[in-house]
């Protein structure tokens, strides 16, 4: 038998069920859980609890609901038989406790259905960050959650701080339907590069002869894109050329004096020098202020008056063209017969008078 053949599950097969046969003497120790529940789901828990113990009392398993304390119990009795009972029951309140209908978390009893709780809510450190991220993962009106529903045969809740998902194991250990999706949104990665990636396995699945194969080169790679250039600071540091020696001393206020020989002179004279420097700075920014005044007094420059030309009336007349138009109209008279075809006209009457 080749190797591929003992690796791969016949389709169709399923794993035979847990029966008091398997396990007749029940169990030795009474094993219970505990979840606490908010405030806003005990109005529901009330009312579906009945179908609750119910769907637990097929396993043998007890709950009790404690709507003083705000939490729900599930206990192992006697006649439990199933040792993994009691875990799936644990996971059936916790899902109840997460906003997830009966309807749903029921599935949880059955063998073929895990489930998946993730708390998202210390990924995020900003408050509408995390808002903005979480409603990303919904999609608008729901679509992105609906479709990795369909692509991961899941059942995904969001509530609050956390994420949880219902549904076959193949789903939830490709956790793309529940965890990496859900972590990777979070991390600011857009749940569309996943869904690309989950659509692509499903129609390579469908193939049996890569069921062997690594699936690597037919995924998609999206390469990250920082779209926001970085803004330049308004003053830059530009590095100087590193030199072995130091820097000159600067030059101290005693050889600046020296230099211009103010050093040299008498106490009474550089008061003097100091008083004649104040009186200049003053002199020259009275004058600029007075420019200023007067800016407003200066009469603005007018633009010269453009006179218009008239039309000259008088147009220069060209009589010998006058003359062409006058013989030419002699000629050819308007509206009657030229002189030629006159007489040609009266000489064929005389002849048809003669002939007649």
């Amino acid at each position: 038998v080749d190797e591929s053949e003992l690796l791969t599950v016949p389709d169709g097969w399923k794993e035979p069920a847990f029966t008091r046969e398997d396990n007749p003497k029940g169990l030795l120790e009474e094993s219970s859980f505990a979840t606490l529940f908010p405030k806003y789901r005990e109005a529901y828990l009330k009312e579906c609890w009945p179908l609750v113990q119910k769907a637990l009392g097929e396993h043998y398993v007890s709950a009790t609901l404690d709507l003083i304390e705000g939490s729900m119990t599930v206990t192992t009795t006697k006649k439990t038989f199933d040792p993994y009972a009691i875990i799936r029951a644990r996971d059936l309140i916790k899902l109840l406790a997460r906003s997830v209908p009966f309807e749903q978390a029921v599935r949880i009893l059955q063998d073929d259905v895990a489930c998946d709780i993730i708390k998202i809510g210390s990924l995020v450190r900003k408050r509408d960050t995390f808002i903005k991220r979480r409603g990303r993962l919904l999609g608008p009106k729901g679509s992105t959650l609906k479709a990795l529903e369909l692509l991961t045969n899941c059942y995904i809740m969001v509530q609050g701080n956390t994420v949880s998902a219902l549904g076959p194991f193949s789903g939830l250990k490709e956790v793309r339907g529940g965890r990496k999706v859900v972590l990777d949104t979070m991390k600011n990665i857009h749940p569309i590069y996943n869904i690309k990636t989950l659509m692509i396995k499903r129609e390579l699945s469908k193939d049996p002869e890569l069921r062997s194969q690594s699936w690597e080169r037919f995924l998609p790679k999206f390469k990250k894109k920082n779209l926001k250039k970085r803004k330049e600071p308004k003053k830059k540091n530009i590095k100087k050329e590193y030199t072995p020696f130091p820097p000159p001393q600067p030059e101290s206020q005693v050889d600046k004096e020296l230099a211009s020989g103010e050093y040299f002179l008498k106490e009474r004279q550089k008061k003097r020098k100091r008083v004649q420097e104040i009186k200049a700075k003053q002199a020259e920014a009275i004058k600029k202020r007075q420019e200023e005044r007067n800016k407003a007094f200066i009469p603005p420059k007018e633009k010269p008056v453009v006179k218009t030309k008239k039309a000259s009336t008088e147009k220069k007349i060209d009589i010998e063209a006058i003359k062409e138009k006058v013989k030419n109209a002699k000629k050819k008279k308007l509206g009657a017969i030229p002189a030629e075809e006159v007489k040609l006209k009266m000489a064929a009457d005389e002849k048809k008078k003669k002939k007649k």
